[in-house]
């Protein structure tokens, strides 16, 4: 007896969930180890560039960020400004956002540990590949 064309395809789907369902551990379960990484070399243009444009740009943006981030309440995005904003959301009864704003300056005030170990490592490439020409 011939079926329907519904009736097929709700099998052929039926199949091939199965099919997945099947073989997605067996494809998850193969671990391969990741690639070595081969070091990174550069021209004597290409570094003079990276020490001439993206070295100072990404120093200014770390320094701006650290600025912005110890800012007082009146800086947009400060660790102080949200704490203040929290307050007020606090005072004015909603406790959730206040929570969540408490939580976003937590977790800004870590970034300064991050962006001052940017900082290092721009500091330590400057100091040892952008010399200054002859």
């Amino acid at each position: 007896m011939r079926g329907t064309t519904w009736t097929r395809l709700a099998l052929a789907g039926g199949a091939s969930a199965a099919c997945l369902l099947v073989a997605a551990p067996l494809a998850s379960a193969q671990t391969t180890s990741p690639a070595p990484v081969a070091p990174i070399t550069l021209s004597l243009q290409e570094s003079q560039q990276v020490c001439s444009d993206w070295v100072p740009k990404l120093q200014k943006r770390a320094d701006n960020l650290k600025k912005r981030i110890n800012g007082g309440a009146e800086i947009k995005g400060s660790v102080a400004n949200l704490k203040a904003r929290a307050a007020d959301q606090r005072a004015a009864g909603h406790t959730a956002r206040a929570d969540q704003l408490d939580q976003r300056a937590t977790k800004r005030q870590g970034r300064i540990g991050e962006l001052d170990t940017a900082k290092q490592k721009l500091d330590a490439f400057a100091s040892a590949h952008c010399k200054p020409a002859k």
